[in-house]
């Protein structure tokens, strides 16, 4: 099992990435860099990798109406290059509200546009012919009704560093999490429970594995939280930090009857808090909300505690076949942070 983080920006990103770089040298292998509407991945990634030597550094995620499937592509591409193969690619839908708001493109059939965006990086990545590309969402060249006719197909310029770059795919929804095993490198979810995962997304995992092209090998996958070891009291209590997240997600982080993160909470069993947790986060109390965020989901979705009880719980992770456990350090001085061995 890999040990993965997602990269934190409280004290600026220079620093955060001067973290990462420290987290290497204790044997950090993968970190997954964040985009929402702040600053744009690629340019942080980018730095990451020139500050980095051996650590792994993936997307997670890009959202995949905010660039053309070929951007895409040629973005892998160079930060591969430029990390020397360590680049790793994850793709997710992200959600209407941030895509018609901050970007003002259509929140369209997700599916369809994930599945033609792989396949069309991987064609750009493999580099064997001009691209041609003929789906319901793209259409490469561009038809001349539809612009000058001028287009013609075309090879990227550079030679990949790889031709199969790895592609995950952050997904949630019974679809959207078949579409990933059977198409994807590896899966990201968010907010795990490896205890009930199987009921949620079992059924999703199997129709999608046996649809899944045997030249992919096994489906990776990433979950965790936060992490801390240490005394009962002054550790546990750390899983408060995760409160205030789980809040957003699952309250505000989405419309009513359009919240992936609330559709989720409800399938671990947890409707009346979720309906509960939404209705005063869209209200505008942020802060009764948190607190209404049950203390068993912090504890299942975290691994904050004694030596003996973190190690159950990556055990836990283990079983579900994870193959990159991420964990967000939350010891508060620097100096105590390390990867366990």
């Amino acid at each position: 099992m890999k040990i993965s983080t997602m990269m934190g920006y409280a004290g600026g990103f220079k620093q955060a990435a001067r973290d990462v770089a420290e987290m290497e040298k204790a044997g950090l292998d993968l970190v997954w860099v964040a985009e929402a509407y702040g600053f744009d991945s690629p340019s942080l990634m980018g730095y990451l990798a020139a500050l980095t030597e051996r650590v792994e550094i993936g997307a997670a995620i890009l959202p995949i109406y905010t660039r053309t499937p070929t951007l895409i592509a040629m973005t892998a591409a160079g930060l591969d290059a430029l990390s020397d193969g360590r680049f790793h690619l994850g793709l997710g839908a992200s959600g209407p509200q941030v895509i018609e708001g901050f970007h003002g493109v259509p929140y369209t059939d997700p599916l369809g546009r994930t599945r033609e965006i792989v396949e069309i990086c991987r064609n750009v990545w493999k580099r064997e012919a001009p691209l041609v590309h003929q789906g319901k969402n793209f259409t490469l060249p561009l038809p001349a009704d539809q612009g000058t006719g001028l287009g013609k197909p075309l090879k990227i310029i550079a030679h990949p560093q790889r031709a199969e770059i790895p592609v995950w795919i952050a997904s949630l929804g019974e679809k959207n999490v078949q579409l990933t095993a059977e198409i994807a490198d590896g899966w990201i979810p968010i907010l795990f429970i490896p205890e009930r995962a199987n009921d949620v997304w079992g059924a999703s995992l199997a129709a999608g594995k046996a649809k899944r092209d045997a030249q992919l090998g096994d489906l990776m996958i990433t979950a965790g939280g936060l992490l801390a070891i240490g005394e009962v009291d002054d550790v546990v209590a750390l899983r408060e930090l995760q409160r205030p997240m789980v809040a957003l997600y699952v309250g505000g982080m989405g419309a009513r009857g359009k919240n992936f993160y609330n559709e989720l909470a409800v399938r671990y069993g947890y409707e009346k808090e979720a309906a509960i947790i939404q209705d005063l986060y869209l209200a505008g109390k942020k802060r009764e909300a948190e607190a209404a965020v049950p203390d068993e989901f912090l504890e299942l979705t975290t691994l904050c505690g004694p030596m003996g009880y973190v190690k159950e719980r990556v055990a836990a992770f283990s079983r579900g076949g994870r193959d990159a456990l991420t964990s967000t350090s939350v010891a508060p001085k620097r100096s105590e942070r390390r990867v366990a061995d």
